[in-house]
C-alpha cells in the first residue's frame, strides 16, 4: 500500500473506485435474474463503501428479527470530508439548529421496499448506487444522496426467500402458476404484519422509530419512496393526484412536476409507458410521501408494474412479459432522474426549503391539551419521536375551537399540555393536530380523519393566540407498601393500567375490579379500578414486595387503605368487586384473517400490553380446541370458509358454558342475521324506495359511476359514539367517545343484550368525509355490544380500536371487553 502513497489523489481516487464491482459481477448472477437476500444487499453495499472514497454506509438500527437497517451517504470525496457541517447547515436554514447558514447543496433521499413484495427496488438501489459512483460523478459535486436499500428487510425476505423456494427453472410467466400467488400473509408488511408506509406519523414500529432518528437528523429536500402496483399498470411517478394538504405549498406542487417532465423524457426515449396525477393523492400524513412532504420535502411515490404476483417474470393481459429486469432498470432510471434535477436545481431547493419552515402565516398558533397524565404522556412521547416540541401552560384560561363542542370555546390551561406551531416542525402540528383537514376532493386513497385530540381522547382547544409555557417532568411514583393494609387501589382509565394490571396477572398477584365506585380514606376512586386486597393473595409470601415492585415500575399509584370497610356501601368485599380471571386467549391467524388487523393484535399483546397468547392458523381451527381457553380473539377477517352452520352451533355451545368471542370489524358480519345470535344489519326503512335509487344507478355513465358512489363512502371519519359507562367495556371512559369509522356498516340496537357503544338519531361526523347516505345509514347503529349467552359473552366491536396501533383512546375498549366484561369463567 506505501507505493500508493507517492501517487497523486486524484488517481489514487480513480485506482480505489476501480476496484468497485458492479453489482452483477459482485452477486455473481445479472441483476433482476435472481431476488437477492437482503444479507447479500448488505454485503454490497459495504463492499461499495470499503472502495469508493464517494460512499460511507452505515446501520441505524435493527428489525424484530435481527436484520440490519442500513443507509448509504453517497456524494463527492470533497463532500463527505464535509458532511457534518453539510447536515448542520442545513438544520440551520430550517431553524432546528440555531445559527445562520445559506447552503447549496441538494439533499436527496431515496427509500427502497417499505412493502417487502414489492422487491424490485432493492435490486433498483444496488444499481443506483453503482450507477451514480461511476457515471454520474457530475451531479454529486452539490448534492448528496441518502440510500436505504430496504426499509422492510423482514419483509421482503419472507418473500424473497419464499420466491426462491417455490419458483420453476426457469421462472415461469403463466399468472397461474405458484410462484406468482404467495401465501398468507405475503411480503408485504414486517414482522408484526405492519404496513410501514402507514406508519411514519404514528411510528408504533421498531424500524419506523429507528429510522425517524436518522430523518430528523438529516431533513431532506427530496424524499422518494419506490413501490410496485398491479401488474398491468405501467408506472406511475410524479406528480400526485388531488386531494393535496392544504400545507402544501406552489413550490413543491410545482418542482413535483419539474420532476415527473424529467422523468417522462427518459421514458419516452425509451418506448416506456406511465402515468401520473392519479390515484396518489398527498393528504393522509403517515405515508413515505405525505410525512417528508409535511417537513417540508419533496415528498414523492414511484410505482412500478410487478409487486408480489410479478416474480422474475409474468405475462400481462396485455400480452407482454414484465420481467424483473425490466422494472430494475426502470426504478434505476427515476431514481437517477431525480438525482439529476435536484443536482441542477440544487440551491433553488435550499432556498424553498427555507421558506417551508416560516410558519407566521398559519392560523392556529396553539394547540392545548388536558386529560390524565397517561394520555398526555402517551401524547408527548409520540411528540419526542418526531422531535417536536412541547411546553406546559402555567395557568389562565385559553379560548379558541373546541375540539368537544366543535365549536369557539375555553377552557383552564393550568398544566395542560402546549403544542404550538411557532416552531420549525409547525405545519405537522398543524396537520396532526387539526380538528378536520381541508378536503377538495372526497375521493382520496386513504382515510380521511386522524386528529390527534380525538385519537389520544384528550379535551383540546386550539388557539389562535400563542400559550406560553414551561417544561415540566411529569410525577415519578414512588409507593411504600403499608404493613396494616388491608388492600390497595389503583385507577382504571390508561393502557399504562391495563400494562400493570397484566403483570400482575403473570406474576400470580389476584386482582379485583369494581363495577361501582368506591370511596375510602375520603377519595373517590371510579368504576374500573383494581383492587387488591391482602386477603385475597395470603398465600403469597412475597405479595407486598412484588405488588410494589411492579406498581413503581409501572409509575401507578396505589392508595392503600388499612380496612376493607368503605366510606359509603362498595367494601372490598362486594360482590360488585370482582375477581379478574388470568384469560387464556386464543386468536385466529391465517388464511382468512386481515393480515394486518392480526398484526395489530399481536403487536398490542406482545409489545403493549404484554400479556399471552395463542395464535391459531385458520386451517386448524375447530371448537373442540377452544376447550383450554377463555376467550377467542377474531381480528377483521372473512370466516365462512371455517365458521359453517354446524361450527356456529358448537361455537354458540362454547359461548354458552362460559366462553367469550371478541369480534372485530369486518369479524362481525359473520355473525350478523344468523340464527341464534341477536345481532342484525340495518336495513333501509323504505325497501321500494331503495330499489328505485339502485334502479337509478343503473342508468349512470360509465364514467361517472366512481363519483356517483361518494354519498355511500365513510373514508375513515370520525363519529361521536354515546357509550354506556355504567357497562364494564365503558370502564375508564367518559360518555362522549369519539370512534374512527372505516366504512358505513352498520347494525341494529341489540334487542336483548348491551349496546355499549352506539350512534343514535342523527349522527355527528367530528373530522373527515363522510357520504350522505353513508352518514344517514349509521342512524340509531351499535358500535360496541356485549351479547350475553348462557354462561358467556359474544363481544362485538363494530370499529376496530385497535387499526394501526395509533387510536391510543380506543385500545382500553379492548382491554375491558377481555378482562372485565362477563368475567365469571376462572382458571385456577
Amino acid at each position: 500500500m506505501k507505493r500508493f502513497l507517492i501517487l497523486p489523489l486524484v488517481l489514487f481516487i480513480s485506482f480505489v473506485q476501480a476496484q468497485v464491482q458492479s453489482p452483477s459481477e459482485f452477486l455473481g448472477y445479472e441483476l433482476g435474474t435472481q431476488f437477492s437476500r437482503h444479507a447479500d444487499v448488505v454485503t454490497y453495499f459495504e463492499h461499495v463503501a470499503k472502495n469508493s472514497s464517494m460512499v460511507t454506509y452505515d446501520t441505524y438500527g435493527k428489525t424484530n428479527e435481527r436484520r440490519p437497517l442500513t443507509y448509504a451517504i453517497v456524494s463527492t470525496p470533497e463532500n463527505l470530508a464535509n458532511i457534518e457541517q453539510i447536515r448542520q447547515d442545513n438544520l440551520k436554514n430550517t431553524g432546528i439548529l440555531a445559527g445562520n447558514a445559506t447552503p447549496e447543496i441538494a439533499i436527496v433521499w431515496l427509500s427502497y421496499n417499505v412493502h417487502g413484495n414489492e422487491a424490485s427496488s432493492t435490486e433498483a438501489s444496488m444499481s443506483s448506487l453503482y450507477r451514480l459512483i461511476t457515471e454520474k460523478k457530475a451531479w454529486l459535486q452539490n448534492t448528496v444522496v441518502i440510500i436505504d436499500p430496504c426499509v422492510n428487510p423482514d419483509g421482503r425476505d419472507r418473500y424473497a426467500n419464499w420466491y426462491n423456494q417455490v419458483k420453476a427453472t426457469p421462472y415461469n410467466p403463466k399468472q397461474a402458476a405458484t410462484e406468482h400467488n404467495e401465501p398468507w400473509p405475503g411480503g408485504r408488511p414486517n414482522h408484526y404484519l405492519f404496513d410501514l408506509n402507514r406508519d411514519w406519523a404514528w411510528a408504533s414500529q421498531v424500524e419506523t422509530q429507528q429510522r425517524l432518528k436518522i430523518y430528523n437528523k438529516w431533513m431532506p429536500h427530496v424524499h422518494v419512496d419506490f413501490h410496485e402496483q398491479g401488474i398491468n399498470e405501467p408506472y406511475y411517478f410524479a406528480p400526485a393526484a388531488e386531494p393535496f394538504h392544504e400545507i402544501i405549498t406552489d413550490f413543491q406542487r410545482d418542482f413535483q412536476t419539474e420532476i415527473g417532465k424529467n422523468h417522462a423524457s427518459y421514458f419516452d426515449d425509451e418506448g416506456w409507458l406511465f402515468f401520473t396525477r392519479e390515484r396518489f393523492d398527498l393528504l393522509y400524513p403517515s405515508y413515505g410521501d405525505t410525512y417528508p412532504t409535511f417537513m417540508g420535502a419533496i415528498g414523492m411515490t414511484y410505482e412500478q408494474a410487478g409487486h408480489g404476483r410479478a416474480g422474475l417474470g409474468i405475462n400481462t393481459d396485455e400480452g407482454f412479459e414484465l420481467t424483473l429486469v425490466d422494472r430494475v432498470a426502470h426504478h434505476t432510471t427515476t431514481a437517477l432522474s431525480t438525482v439529476e434535477i435536484s443536482s441542477q436545481n440544487a440551491a433553488r431547493l435550499n432556498t424553498e426549503f427555507k421558506k417551508f419552515f416560516d410558519n407566521t402565516n398559519l392560523k392556529f398558533k396553539s394547540y392545548v391539551l388536558k386529560g390524565s397524565t397517561d394520555k398526555i404522556k402517551a401524547l408527548t412521547h409520540l411528540l419526542d419521536k418526531h422531535e417536536i416540541k412541547y411546553s406546559f401552560a402555567n395557568g389562565g384560561k385559553v379560548s379558541g375551537y373546541n375540539y368537544t363542542t366543535q365549536k369557539d370555546g375555553s377552557m383552564d390551561a393550568a398544566g395542560a399540555l402546549v403544542v404550538s406551531t411557532n416552531q420549525p416542525k409547525g405545519k405537522m402540528v398543524k396537520v396532526l393536530f387539526e380538528s378536520t383537514a381541508k378536503l377538495d376532493e372526497p375521493l382520496t386513497y386513504d382515510i380521511t380523519a386522524w386528529s390527534i385530540p380525538y385519537a389520544y381522547g384528550l379535551e383540546a382547544i386550539a388557539s389562535t393566540s400563542l400559550v406560553n409555557g414551561s417544561v415540566q417532568n411529569l410525577e415519578t411514583i414512588n409507593n411504600v407498601a403499608l404493613a396494616n393494609a388491608a388492600g390497595y387501589i389503583s385507577k382504571w382509565d390508561s393502557m399504562q393500567d391495563a400494562a400493570f394490571l397484566s403483570e400482575l396477572l403473570q406474576e400470580d398477584i389476584r386482582v379485583r375490579f369494581s363495577e361501582k365506585k368506591l370511596i375510602f380514606g375520603g377519595k373517590t376512586f371510579g368504576r374500573g379500578s383494581l383492587v387488591i386486597t391482602k386477603s385475597d393473595n395470603r398465600m403469597n409470601e412475597t405479595f407486598s414486595k412484588k405488588l410494589i415492585e411492579i406498581a413503581n415500575k409501572h409509575n401507578r399509584k396505589l392508595y392503600a387503605s388499612n380496612t376493607s370497610f368503605a366510606d359509603a356501601i362498595t367494601d372490598f368485599g362486594s360482590p360488585d368487586v370482582k375477581l379478574i380471571n388470568n384469560q387464556r386467549i386464543a386468536m385466529l391467524q391465517g388464511e382468512g384473517t386481515s393480515s394486518l388487523s392480526y398484526g395489530a393484535l399481536w403487536h398490542f399483546f406482545e409489545t403493549q400490553l404484554n400479556y399471552p397468547i395463542t395464535s391459531i392458523n385458520t386451517d386448524d381451527f375447530s371448537v373442540s380446541v377452544l376447550q383450554k381457553y377463555d376467550v377467542l380473539v377474531m381480528p377483521e377477517g372473512w370466516y365462512g370458509r371455517i365458521l359453517t352452520e354446524e361450527s356456529l352451533t358448537d361455537l354458540k355451545d362454547w359461548v354458552r358454558s362460559g366462553g367469550k368471542v371478541i369480534a372485530i370489524g369486518a369479524a362481525v358480519r359473520s355473525f350478523a342475521d344468523k340464527e341464534g345470535f341477536n345481532l342484525t344489519s340495518n336495513k333501509d326503512e323504505d325497501d321500494s324506495e331503495e330499489k328505485e335509487e339502485n334502479s337509478a344507478d343503473n342508468l349512470i355513465p360509465y364514467d361517472q359511476r366512481e363519483r356517483a358512489q361518494v354519498p355511500n363512502l365513510i373514508t375513515g371519519s370520525i363519529f361521536k359514539t354515546t357509550l354506556d359507562v355504567t357497562h364494564p367495556m365503558a370502564f375508564g371512559y367518559d360518555k362522549d367517545y369519539y370512534s374512527l369509522k372505516l366504512g358505513g356498516t352498520s347494525y341494529a340496537f341489540l334487542d336483548s343484550g348491551y349496546n355499549v357503544g352506539y350512534i343514535k338519531d342523527t349522527p355527528v361526523v367530528v373530522s373527515g368525509f363522510a357520504g350522505e347516505k353513508a352518514t344517514k345509514g349509521l342512524t340509531n347503529s351499535v358500535v360496541f355490544a356485549e351479547e350475553r349467552m348462557g354462561s358467556g359473552s359474544m363481544i362485538y366491536m363494530v370499529d376496530d380500536v385497535l387499526f394501526r396501533s395509533f387510536w391510543e383512546n380506543g385500545k382500553l375498549l379492548f382491554v375491558n371487553a377481555i378482562f372485565f366484561v362477563n368475567n365469571n369463567k376462572f382458571t385456577l
